[in-house]
């Protein structure tokens, strides 16, 4: 087993609170907002944390951290140094995504069973937007990352990780 492999089996199963109740935990924080994007991660003190970003509707992004294992906010806060640029962009982005991380989700979910451990809104590199979300199996602990287009659903690409 690589050492990243041997991280997510002991992150995974350590997170009591999924991806979408996290998610819903941290835009409920925001009034108005949208999810950005979303990370499994583990604190400092090494208990798991889901780690979103949020976007009010002009754009303006905070920064929630979601305890994974009761569920609660524990921290959250505007992001530092967004100029009226990056809140333009994020709203534009957020605006041309029909697609809902939500959908997404399951769109990833119906290719692969596993635990979703990553979701955030990214653009490829021929800069079609989507929903990168990385679902890991527990029968191997391997990643694989599904970039769904934000557009129209489509799986734009899949990627195994098998470190």
């Amino acid at each position: 087993m690589t050492e990243d492999q041997a991280e997510r089996k002991a992150l995974v199963p350590a997170a009591k609170v999924g991806y979408d109740q996290a998610a819903k935990s941290a835009v409920g924080k925001v009034s108005g907002s949208k999810l950005v994007d979303i990370d499994l991660k583990r604190s400092a003190g090494g208990a798991p944390e889901w780690h979103a970003k949020v976007a009010a509707a002009d754009g303006t992004e905070n920064d929630v951290v979601v305890d994974a294992v009761s569920g609660e906010v524990t921290s959250s806060g505007p992001e530092a140094d967004q100029d009226a640029e990056d809140k333009r962009k994020t709203a534009d982005r957020l605006g041309k995504a029909k697609v809902s991380w939500q959908d997404a989700a399951s769109t990833a979910l119906g290719r692969k069973k596993g635990t979703i451990t990553s979701l955030g809104l990214d653009d490829m590199d021929n800069g079609t937007l989507v929903w990168s979300v990385d679902v890991v199996t527990t029968n191997d602990w391997n990643k694989t990352t599904y970039d769904v287009g934000a557009a129209d659903g489509s799986v734009k690409r899949e990627h195994v990780d098998r470190d």
